[in-house]
């Protein structure tokens, strides 16, 4: 088989794991601005708004690359996966599971996107209490790409995973310790 004949066939393979580790960057930097934001951290270069809507435009480019990601998958031969497993759970002969997790966390991202588009219609309650489904479908998105990521296991992807982890977990201590800080001051 000629080079040109190898890389026709496996560009989807190759694609559909690089937008796999763009998403999960994407989703990392989606979840450490929305878990800073409360904080009021900003500056004169980069007011809250700014903040507010970089975090909106990530979250929109995160669902088209995951959007992206899941059709070239579908659509690769070397494995079956039915176009129904990408929004419904488990539904994959292919690593049903780790699948469905994919599936899990995509559809909890779209309605957290779908929610927070309507937020004036559906009111700041029922949008902050979906909105908090962030904090589920980020871990499940991780998890997801460790067990289905062909990569997964490779020292490099690892590398990545833990940094983003290790990344969002600063800020969430960041968070606690703003709000305990904040809660001191006022009492």
């Amino acid at each position: 088989m000629s080079l040109a004949a190898v890389n026709a066939s496996s560009w989807d393979w190759y694609f559909g794991r690089a937008t796999g580790f763009v998403a999960l960057l994407l989703l990392s930097a989606i979840i450490v601005i929305g878990v800073l934001g409360p904080l009021r951290v900003s500056t004169n270069a980069w007011p809250r708004f700014a903040i507010r809507t970089v975090h909106r435009d990530l979250s929109l480019l995160a669902l088209l690359v995951i959007a992206i990601h899941v059709v070239v998958l579908v659509l690769d031969g070397y494995v079956n996966i039915p176009w129904s497993a990408a929004v419904l759970p488990f539904g994959s002969g292919y690593q049903p599971f780790w699948t469905g997790m994919g599936a899990l966390a995509f559809d909890l991202m779209i309605a957290i996107i779908v929610t927070s588009l309507m937020r004036r219609r559906l009111g700041y309650g029922t949008w902050r209490f979906i909105h908090w489904f962030a904090y589920v479908s980020w871990p499940v998105a991780v998890a997801h790409g460790l067990g289905a990521g062909s990569d997964s296991s490779s020292a490099w992807a690892l590398a990545l995973t833990f940094a983003c982890v290790a990344i969002v977990a600063a800020a969430m201590v960041m968070r606690v310790q703003g709000g305990s800080a904040a809660k001191t001051l006022e009492t």
